[in-house]
């Protein structure tokens, strides 16, 4: 006889639906000739106009020097001027251009979707009690709302 497979606990769970609905959210931004790191940099400096590479850097948990090469790519498409702070000349703040802004309400609208898709065996009140589960536990674990962890692993 077989020996019966445990129940899969809770964090292999998480794991399992995280790695699973990042490469779905992988694939759907990828038409847009975006990865996941590209996004989360556009939203950021979406949220906070002026933003300079330095705090981006510190808010995403990754190496400055990092930053400098997903920016670059970032200018070079034309998405996210960088203009030196008149405040100091050290510091480069960072916006979206319109073509940013344009290419980001295109990325909200496959995010919704890839939301509503990946959650669908929800009912709302279910989806609500899950949010605020996730909530509370990513505060337990010190997770800055928002930043996927991932980015600290960039190198």
């Amino acid at each position: 006889m077989a020996a019966e497979i445990p129940r899969p606990g809770v964090a292999f769970l998480l794991t399992q639906l995280g790695t699973h609905a990042a490469m779905e959210f992988g694939g759907r931004v990828g038409a847009l000739d975006l990865t996941p790191p590209q996004v989360g940099m556009l939203r950021m400096i979406a949220a906070r106009p002026g933003l300079s590479q330095q705090a981006l850097a510190g808010a995403l948990g990754m190496l400055p020097s990092k930053v400098v090469s997903f920016v670059d790519d970032l200018e070079d498409r034309g998405l996210v001027t960088r203009t030196r702070s008149t405040r100091d000349r050290r510091v480069h703040e960072l916006t979206l251009t319109p073509q940013g802004t344009e290419l980001l309400g295109k990325v909200r609208a496959i995010t919704a979707t890839h939301e509503a898709d990946f959650c669908q065996a929800l009912d709302p009140d279910d989806y609500a009690r899950l949010h605020t589960l996730l909530e509370r536990l990513a505060e337990s674990h010190g997770l800055t709302p928002g930043v996927h962890p991932g980015y600290r692993t960039i190198r």
